[in-house]
């Protein structure tokens, strides 16, 4: 046996007992499917003492296979988007033993010699996989897609780290199809796109420092090159929305956690803050459907989330301050009830097939550059310029905005405070996607302004949303006098703080305009 090629992976983390369903479907519409086979993979992933080929994401194993042991080297580890395409080399080898010098690569060989020198290689940790593979073929143009149900685990001396995941590898025509047979297979069956390769997965689990497949995920930073071109600059920004999406989402499906809720929501407005400000690059109706779905999802969840705000930041803090005869707690009780309704609501909602849909469409418009204007020369020369050059008129256009609400700050209306924080919240995002562009001792001091400013408005708007809770109060029924009693103080009190906290923002705005503004200072 010898393979030596460049694969095209998507890999999905799924919950056991809907991968056995998914499992048991059979064949996606569009598509013909062989015969499934079942095998139990035990593999060992090699290092050196020091993770040479970690860090040069490169990974070593030796895998029974049956009878046979099979040595694979994979260059190229990573996963973005759930989407890996590392160059394999996998072939025969006669015992459990490492035998490098029968990589039938030369020039992989090579390559691995020269990391590893005189290195000493060791065991890492080990995998045992029941895998079951079918090969699916897409009746349109005949694009072969081997599809892999991997259920088992994985060990690094007493850490176990559970494994259940999806994987579809593009074995020959269009990328596109590899999409495809994913969201025929999905279904509505909620997925994460599996933020680690198998082997990156071993390392986490070597370090004690397994990944929680329902953890809330907060942003990644994302690391550009003054250099980068805009086009890859782009791309990097929608990985890292489309990750804290995908992992949000679960978080949220799989728990009541409010941070999971929260990232999802900050999670689409990236995304939509990404798809404004590279809009003079990106063809103008490659995106539609994308930002329309993201709009809804965010106002769905902006609804639960609304209603933990008003619970936990604006009417149960004033617990301990209320006059004689007012208690809170009756509200609070009665928020948390219809917060736990529009919470399973918006659950039914994100394990819908659509919202699966989004996310295999969102990833298929970042990694197929789905952004193109055929004909469009002038888009491909913009594309090619250094992201530098780019981030400073970004930048400018979202200061602008946010200073357009800021000339008149002395008059806005309520609803154009509201409209003046989601413009202040777009300039952060901004901020943050390209501030590994800039000096941190110049960018930080500057950040921190524009959280506070985000704080101070969105204070300010939690205030006005305590209207809300008027029409919460359903009338009539057990308790709802001593609910109003508690909403008519939780909105006087609050009221007559956001006085004096508007006065608090409209001079630190005042203060904000004469700081220099980093992204247009020489370097």
């Amino acid at each position: 046996m010898q393979k030596s090629a460049k694969e095209i992976e998507l890999k999905l983390d799924v919950d056991p007992d809907a991968l056995a369903e998914l499992k048991r479907a059979g064949c996606p519409d569009g598509f013909t499917s062989s015969r499934a086979v079942t095998k139990t993979l035990h593999s060992t992933y090699f290092d050196t003492p020091e993770r040479t080929l970690q860090r040069a994401k490169t990974s070593l194993r030796l895998r029974k296979v049956g009878r046979a042991w099979v040595q694979t080297v994979k260059i190229g580890t990573g996963v973005s988007g759930g989407l890996s395409s590392p160059l394999e080399v996998e072939h025969g080898v006669r015992t459990n033993t490492l035998d490098l010098d029968a990589i039938p690569d030369r020039q992989v060989a090579a390559r691995l010699n020269a990391m590893l020198g005189s290195s000493e290689i060791g065991p890492c940790f080990e995998t045992a996989i029941r895998r079951t593979t079918r090969v699916l073929t897409d009746q349109s143009d005949g694009s072969e897609i081997e599809v892999a149900f991997d259920t088992g685990e994985i060990r690094a001396g007493p850490t176990v780290v559970p494994v259940s995941e999806l994987e579809l590898e593009l074995k020959s025509g269009s990328a596109s199809a590899l999409f495809k047979a994913a969201r025929g297979l999905t279904g509505p069956a909620p997925f994460r796109f599996s933020p680690l390769s198998k082997a990156e997965q071993g390392y986490s689990a070597a370090d004690n420092k397994p990944t929680g497949r329902a953890a809330p995920k907060t942003a990644e930073k994302v690391i550009l090159d003054p250099d980068e071109t805009v086009e890859r600059a782009y791309r990097a920004v929608l990985r890292s929305c489309l990750d804290q999406i995908s992992q949000n989402r679960i978080a949220v499906l799989s728990g009541d956690d409010p941070e999971g809720l929260h990232q999802l929501r900050v999670g689409l407005r990236r995304l939509r803050s990404a798809l404004r400000l590279f809009k003079p690059v990106i063809h103008p109706t490659s995106h539609g459907p994308l930002d329309t779905l993201a709009r809804a999802l965010a106002a769905d969840a902006g609804e639960v989330r609304d209603l933990d705000v008003l619970a936990e930041e604006i009417v149960q803090p004033l617990q301990e301050i209320v006059p004689d005869g007012v208690s809170m707690t009756p509200l609070v009780d009665h928020l948390h009830g219809v917060r736990d309704q529009a919470r399973t609501a918006l659950k039914h909602r994100l394990a819908k097939a659509d919202v699966n849909g989004f996310l295999f469409d969102l990833s298929a418009y970042t990694e197929g550059r789905g952004w193109l204007d055929p004909g469009n020369f002038d888009q491909t020369a913009r594309l090619a310029e250094p992201v530098s050059r780019f981030a400073r008129s970004g930048l400018d256009r979202q200061w602008k905005a946010v200073s357009k609400f800021g000339r008149r700050i002395d008059d806005l209306t309520i609803p154009e405070r509201h409209d003046m924080r989601k413009a202040l919240k777009k300039l952060r995002y901004g901020m943050e996607f390209f501030g590994s562009l800039y000096p941190q001792e110049t960018l930080k001091p500057f950040l921190k302004r524009m959280r506070r400013l985000q704080d101070i408005f969105g204070y300010l708007n939690d205030v006005a949303m305590a209207e809300k809770l008027v029409h919460l109060n359903t009338p009539g029924g057990r308790g709802a006098e001593r609910r109003a009693q508690a909403v008519g103080f939780a909105i006087g009190w609050h009221e007559a703080q956001s006085s004096a906290m508007w006065q608090h923002a409209k001079g630190y705005w005042r203060d904000t305009k004469q700081v220099p503004k980093f992204w247009r200072q020489k370097k």
